[in-house]
């Protein structure tokens, strides 16, 4: 029997990347997918979005596995969008017991640069919020939130070389840090209620998102055009343990533990996924 076997997981960012790989981790331990991605580019973005083929690999992959997905092109900006996925795949599938908010974006060097401001912060933050809302009316006791953050929330930005430089990438740093302390509000007001919620905060992690010309930049910005060639020595500036990035595997595999039942007692966590980012930059902390 799987470690989420019977459970029904709605997934956001399911197309690719993360998403991708929460979704078939948690199908290959039993659950049912509910998957929803925007599947359409985003013009500050500076970097392609999954397409619905993406979407529908997603589908083939977990169906493989001999499990059920319910697919729809939705924007976590639009409620009404992931209302009436949800709904739909609640019918068809008969419930829902875990949340993954996993759908967002980097906005690093987006043009114009408010307006990558305001879209990191609706669909990474707004977004999440959006998506947690929508399956609240439907989760009961023992269900689980897990909302993706990142190691960024962490970050010490007091001292920004140049303010106002990158709105863009500063908006995901912000977006991450109200998502984390959102999650722990939303878990006091969810415990009594045996619900669960927690966050989790990957470090770079090996998908589009990083692999992408902005996120080079940002981490090369000595060099006008850096490729990957150029970028990825440097990528190990984030973590303690000598390593360019993790796999998208190693956050499901984190995900995976908090929508089961052996962590039916862990709450109001922010899960650090970090190859020992927090302990290079943040040294310790209790």
């Amino acid at each position: 029997m799987g470690r989420v076997e019977g459970k029904v997981a709605f997934i956001t960012g399911a197309a690719r990347g993360q998403g991708r790989s929460h979704a078939v981790r948690l199908a290959e331990e039993g659950a049912d997918i509910i998957g929803v991605d925007v599947c359409r580019d985003i013009p500050t973005i500076g970097y392609p979005m999954a397409t619905p083929d993406d979407l529908k690999e997603t589908a083939r992959l977990v169906e493989k596995l001999g499990r059920r997905m319910v697919t729809a092109e939705a924007d976590v900006r639009e409620p009404a969008q992931l209302r009436a996925a949800l709904e739909r795949g609640i019918a068809e599938l008969g419930g829902l017991h875990v949340v993954v908010a996993q759908a967002g974006v980097a906005g690093m060097k987006g043009e114009p640069p408010m307006q990558a401001w305001a879209d990191v912060i609706d669909i990474d933050l707004i977004g999440t919020v959006n998506t947690i809302h929508a399956a609240l009316p439907h989760l009961s006791e023992g269900a689980s939130v897990i909302a993706t953050g990142s190691t960024a929330a962490m970050m010490d930005t007091s001292k920004v070389d140049k303010p106002g430089a990158d709105p863009g990438g500063m908006a995901y740093v912000h977006a991450k840090r109200a998502l984390s302390a959102y999650i722990h509000d939303l878990a006091t007001n969810l415990a009594p209620r045996m619900i669960r919620a927690n966050a989790v905060h990957p470090t770079n992690c090996d998908t589009d998102m990083l692999q992408s010309e902005p996120m080079y930049r940002s981490f090369r910005p000595d060099l006008e055009h850096p490729t990957r060639q150029d970028a990825e020595p440097a990528f190990h500036v984030q973590q303690a343990m000598p390593i360019p990035y993790i796999e998208p595997l190693d956050i499901s595999n984190m995900v995976l533990f908090l929508a089961s039942d052996e962590a039916r007692y862990v709450t109001g966590m922010q899960m650090r996924v970090d190859a020992g980012g927090y302990l290079k930059w943040y040294g310790f902390h209790i």
